[in-house]
């Protein structure tokens, strides 16, 4: 059953202006004759004004008047309160991607650190393996650099004698 905007703020005790707002906001959909269909209604307000009093007379002797500008502040903070429970809810799913990410690159901290102990490990071993050529090079009186640059200036030279003949 679809209703007007005016009709669904009288019966709901709402003013107008708040039900457009729910539906600029999208909380509520208008037909396409820009009714509003009475179950969006109850959807988003609850009983209708005019159906709360009717239950609260058939449950107490006396009846009493609701206020309904109470009835709508309590409404707003009804909704209020639903919209601070979907944003805590957002920002604890927020947190834990958050704490998801920080273990990954935990993680990856932790896998760096032993790529680089044994970077570092290595680097160790190759620093004993020269130092003890160093030694050695030591007590056979002669400097492993001097030995190294005669290795060098020989391979130069054969490469150069091999290049003459090849263009002789």
């Amino acid at each position: 059953m679809n209703i007007s905007v005016t009709k669904a703020a009288k019966e709901w005790g709402v003013s107008r202006t708040t039900i457009y707002q729910k539906v600029n906001d999208g909380e509520i959909s208008r037909t396409a004759d820009k009714k509003i269909d009475v179950s969006e209604m109850l959807r988003v307000f609850g009983e209708p004004i005019s159906k709360k009093r009717t239950e609260h007379s058939v449950n107490t002797v006396q009846s009493t008047p609701l206020n309904s500008q109470s009835v709508q502040y309590n409404t707003d903070i009804e909704h209020l309160l639903a919209l601070e429970k979907l944003k805590n809810e957002h920002l604890s799913q927020q947190v834990s991607d958050q704490k998801k990410l920080i273990e990954n690159y935990q993680q990856q901290i932790g896998q760096l650190n032993r790529t680089l102990d044994k970077a570092n490990a290595s680097i160790q071993d190759f620093a004993q393996v020269r130092l003890l050529e160093f030694k050695q090079a030591e007590m056979s009186d002669e400097p492993p650099l001097v030995q190294e640059q005669e290795k060098k200036d020989d391979s130069v030279v054969a490469t150069a004698k091999k290049k003459k003949r090849w263009f002789f």
